[in-house]
């Protein structure tokens, strides 16, 4: 039974997510003026999303493992979608997701949504040039990320170039499986949390 009930959970937490964001609108659903998102067509979209993923990871002391889960393309919008294999205990999500959060803070993203749900704890972001950015973390616990770009113009989508920073899986990736004596300790850091959303 547990071979079928997992993959249905894991399906239930993606429906989940995705109805999320499409209610809180992950980008701004239309095509920005000037910045950097003129001119730009949906691959030049999927590599500034890798840069926003990479960028934001970086900041992530000290590192966690995490591998590419999928790209998906809409008529005009590209989103990029990575998983943490790092094991974040409950007791350190909050301090996770506080560090995420200050950092899109301090490169100018403009904070969305907080959701400090102990099942699903999420923040949802919008960089300047108009990409929605989400964290979150899931099924047993395991983290991830997405970045969905604004309307660019239509083009082919390359694989991203960056391999991932940990091991790769052959088909279905498993729930978190690397130990980390910090972001798997089973006691919060002292310190400041994501604020909820008024």
């Amino acid at each position: 039974m547990r071979r079928i009930t997992r993959p249905i959970r894991l399906i239930c937490v993606g429906v989940l997510a995705g109805g999320l964001l499409a209610g809180c609108g992950l980008s701004g659903g239309g095509k920005a003026e000037g910045g950097a998102v003129a001119g730009m067509d949906m691959q030049g979209a999927a590599e500034r999303g890798d840069e926003m993923f990479y960028a934001t990871v970086g900041a992530i002391k000290p590192d966690v493992e995490w591998v590419h889960r999928a790209t998906t393309t809409g008529s005009c919008d590209v989103s990029r979608y990575w998983t943490v294999m790092t094991v974040v205990s409950e007791q350190r999500r909050g301090n996770f997701l506080g560090v995420v959060e200050r950092f899109w803070k301090t490169s100018g993203y403009r904070i969305k949504t907080v959701n400090p749900s102990k099942e699903l704890p999420t923040i949802i972001a919008t960089s300047p040039e108009g990409f929605g950015i989400r964290v979150s973390f899931g099924y047993k616990g395991q983290g991830f990320f997405e970045v969905t770009s604004p309307c660019v113009d239509k083009s082919k989508v390359a694989p991203p170039t960056k391999v991932a920073n940990g091991r790769t899986y052959e088909g279905e990736i498993p729930t978190p499986n690397v130990h980390s004596d910090f972001w798997s300790a089973g006691s919060p850091v002292p310190g400041p949390t994501p604020t909820p959303s008024p």
